[in-house]
Protein backbone atom coordinates (compact mmCIF):
# COMPACT_ATOMS: atom_id res chain seq x y z
CA UNK A 1 0.00 0.00 0.00
CA UNK A 2 1.17 3.39 -0.98
CA UNK A 3 0.37 6.95 0.60
CA UNK A 4 1.39 10.57 -0.53
CA UNK A 5 0.21 13.19 1.18
CA UNK A 6 -2.39 11.35 2.35
CA UNK A 7 -3.95 11.81 6.22
CA UNK A 8 -5.22 9.34 7.87
CA UNK A 9 -5.41 7.54 11.16
CA UNK A 10 -3.92 4.27 11.50
CA UNK A 11 -4.71 1.30 14.21
CA UNK A 12 -2.40 -1.08 13.58
CA UNK A 13 -3.32 -4.05 15.91
CA UNK A 14 -1.33 -7.69 15.82
CA UNK A 15 0.07 -6.69 12.43
CA UNK A 16 3.11 -7.52 10.17
CA UNK A 17 4.48 -4.02 8.89
CA UNK A 18 8.24 -5.29 8.87
CA UNK A 19 10.29 -4.02 5.92
CA UNK A 20 8.01 -0.65 5.35
CA UNK A 21 9.41 2.76 4.53
CA UNK A 22 8.52 5.41 6.64
CA UNK A 23 9.80 8.87 4.99
CA UNK A 24 9.06 12.16 6.05
CA UNK A 25 5.95 11.17 7.88
CA UNK A 26 3.78 12.28 11.39
CA UNK A 27 3.31 9.36 13.51
CA UNK A 28 3.28 11.35 16.94
CA UNK A 29 1.27 10.24 19.64
CA UNK A 30 0.26 6.81 18.28
CA UNK A 31 0.28 3.67 20.54
CA UNK A 32 1.96 0.56 18.78
CA UNK A 33 1.52 -2.93 20.19
CA UNK A 34 2.56 -6.63 18.94
CA UNK A 35 3.45 -5.09 15.72
CA UNK A 36 6.50 -6.59 13.61
CA UNK A 37 8.53 -3.50 12.07
CA UNK A 38 11.53 -5.10 11.71
CA UNK A 39 13.24 -4.41 8.72
CA UNK A 40 12.02 -1.00 8.49
CA UNK A 41 13.16 2.64 7.26
CA UNK A 42 12.52 5.68 9.21
CA UNK A 43 13.45 8.93 7.74
CA UNK A 44 12.36 11.63 9.06
CA UNK A 45 9.72 10.72 10.78
CA UNK A 46 8.14 12.33 14.04
CA UNK A 47 7.74 9.95 16.77
CA UNK A 48 7.13 12.23 19.68
CA UNK A 49 4.59 11.07 22.43
CA UNK A 50 4.43 7.78 21.64
CA UNK A 51 3.83 4.29 23.07
CA UNK A 52 6.30 1.31 22.48
CA UNK A 53 4.95 -1.76 24.68
CA UNK A 54 6.14 -5.07 24.18
CA UNK A 55 8.35 -4.65 20.94
CA UNK A 56 11.57 -6.26 20.15
CA UNK A 57 13.66 -3.70 18.74
CA UNK A 58 16.99 -5.90 18.97
CA UNK A 59 19.68 -4.78 16.37
CA UNK A 60 18.71 -1.35 15.47
CA UNK A 61 20.85 1.68 14.99
CA UNK A 62 19.65 5.42 15.86
CA UNK A 63 21.55 8.39 14.22
CA UNK A 64 21.22 11.68 14.26
CA UNK A 65 18.22 11.86 16.54
CA UNK A 66 16.45 13.85 19.41
CA UNK A 67 15.73 11.46 22.49
CA UNK A 68 15.57 14.56 25.16
CA UNK A 69 12.74 13.32 27.75
CA UNK A 70 13.04 9.51 26.78
CA UNK A 71 11.97 7.41 29.39
CA UNK A 72 13.32 3.65 29.06
CA UNK A 73 11.89 0.73 31.58
CA UNK A 74 12.18 -3.01 32.68
CA UNK A 75 14.39 -3.04 28.99
CA UNK A 76 17.42 -5.39 27.91
CA UNK A 77 19.90 -3.09 27.07
CA UNK A 78 22.20 -5.85 26.97
CA UNK A 79 25.29 -4.92 24.48
CA UNK A 80 23.50 -1.48 23.63
CA UNK A 81 26.15 1.15 23.19
CA UNK A 82 25.93 5.17 23.02
CA UNK A 83 28.58 7.09 21.78
CA UNK A 84 29.17 10.49 20.57
CA UNK A 85 26.43 11.75 22.36
CA UNK A 86 25.16 14.59 24.41
CA UNK A 87 24.37 13.14 28.17
CA UNK A 88 23.44 16.22 29.94
CA UNK A 89 20.66 15.35 32.49
CA UNK A 90 20.66 11.55 31.50
CA UNK A 91 20.37 8.90 34.43
CA UNK A 92 21.16 5.10 34.92
CA UNK A 93 18.74 4.18 37.91
CA UNK A 94 18.93 8.09 39.28
CA UNK A 95 22.41 8.49 38.93
CA UNK A 96 23.74 11.08 36.28
CA UNK A 97 25.96 9.50 33.51
CA UNK A 98 28.19 12.73 33.58
CA UNK A 99 29.15 11.58 37.39
CA UNK A 100 29.54 8.33 36.61
CA UNK A 101 31.68 8.98 33.31
CA UNK A 102 33.93 11.70 35.42
CA UNK A 103 34.47 8.89 38.23
CA UNK A 104 35.05 6.50 35.93
CA UNK A 105 37.91 8.55 34.05
CA UNK A 106 39.21 9.84 37.17
CA UNK A 107 39.90 6.10 38.63
CA UNK A 108 41.35 5.07 34.92
CA UNK A 109 43.94 7.76 34.76
CA UNK A 110 44.72 6.76 39.06
CA UNK A 111 45.32 3.89 37.32
CA UNK A 112 47.49 5.06 34.36
CA UNK A 113 49.20 7.11 36.83
CA UNK A 114 49.72 4.11 39.00
CA UNK A 115 51.00 1.16 36.53
CA UNK A 116 53.54 4.09 34.84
Amino acid sequence: MKLYREKHRLAANDADLSGSVFDDVNLSGGMYENVNLSGGTYHNVNLSGCRFTDINMSGWLVNDVNLSGLRIDNANLAGAAITASRMDGMTIDGIEVTELLAAWHASHDQQEEAGS
